[in-house]
């Protein structure tokens, strides 16, 4: 089976991520999904993440490996980009080929998902480390440790039959062995180099609180605002002196449209319990000089903001119109 060559000499070149993006040595993750609906229909989509940053993707609609940053080629050759898209066009035209193999040879049933994260992270002065592992339906199935693939801990029975299959092809393995000790830790340092400036900005958040809806009588929806932050990772906590608060719910991070970060954490208390609550938001940017805002109780809610904002607008519109009825007036006198 020649599936899972054609998978990392497309994916660990071209999608390797990492969950640390101000370390200098995060590493790159290489993130596959393959869907399985049936033997007719099939899609296999994957991105690549440095850090928080995502940095390519390749689409089951596109035949090329997407750039999502002016750095994403790293110091590797246009020659071996060429070689490496090209690879991309074999792996897709086996892969699905190759699994279908397996499926029918095993008899496993569709619908499923077939998972993969797979890449390497660089240590100065220290040997690189690689990883390969495949799951399928989300769960654990084998991984590639040294020289083979060997069945994850609670794999099916079945995946020994895959494992033992692929072992017995030389080529492959030593192509694995290349690429995840070779080439992975080539790009990577690359990329690393060319995307220093993005990989190491710092952005410091700005903070403000409100309240929201009222949860119901005689409670008060606490909502601390977090914005303009960069990398994305943030830690926003309700608090009673040095005690986190259980309550607390974070919302999504959402994107803002100059690349920064927004967040908000709300906190639902009895009216009489929010004297004495504040919000501590710690950020990468902050230097360990966490920001802390206070519960005054003198904060309105949003809705009243806006009413307000809105009259405002009212109030003005109509004295205007009135100011130039008035000159109006005047100038039909003169």
């Amino acid at each position: 089976m020649k599936c899972l060559p054609f998978l990392l000499l497309w994916g660990l070149p071209q999608i390797w991520g990492s969950s640390e993006v101000q370390q200098r040595n995060a590493p790159l993750r290489c993130l596959q999904i393959s869907s399985f609906a049936n033997r007719s229909w099939t899609r296999t989509d994957g991105s690549a993440w440095l850090g928080e940053l995502q940095t390519h993707a390749w689409s089951h609609d596109l035949d090329t490996i997407r750039f999502l940053k002016p750095w994403s080629r790293g110091k590797l050759s246009d020659q071996l980009w060429e070689k490496l898209q090209h690879t991309l066009l074999v792996y897709r035209s086996s892969f699905t080929r190759d699994v279908q193999e397996f499926v029918k040879m095993l008899h496993v049933d569709y619908p499923f998902e077939v998972q993969v994260s797979a890449g390497c992270e660089v240590h100065p002065g220290s040997p690189s480390e690689s990883f390969f592992h495949t799951a399928f339906q989300g769960r654990d199935l084998l991984s590639f440790q040294g020289t083979s693939w060997v069945p994850a801990p609670h794999a099916p029975d079945w995946i020994k039959t895959v494992c033992k299959l692929l072992n017995q092809d030389q080529g492959t393995r030593e192509t694995v062995q290349w690429l995840l000790n070779d080439i992975c830790p080539q790009f990577l340092r690359g990329l690393l180099e060319a995307g220093q400036p993005e990989l190491e900005k710092q952005v410091k958040p700005e903070a403000w609180l409100s309240s929201g809806p009222s949860p119901g009588p005689g409670r008060l929806l606490l909502v601390c605002h977090v914005s303009g932050f960069y990398p994305e990772p943030a830690r926003v906590m309700w608090m009673q002196g040095e005690q986190e608060q259980l309550g607390t719910r974070q919302g999504d991070v959402l994107p803002n449209a100059d690349g920064t970060w927004y967040l908000q954490v709300t906190l639902d208390v009895a009216a009489g319990k929010a004297a004495g609550l504040s919000c501590r938001v710690r950020h990468s940017s902050l230097g360990g000089q966490d920001i802390i805002l206070y519960w005054e109780g003198s904060h309105v809610s949003v809705s009243l903001i806006v009413m307000a904002v809105l009259a405002s607008l009212l109030l003005i519109g109509g004295g205007l119109t009135f100011w130039f009825k008035k000159r109006s007036s005047y100038q039909d006198i003169l």
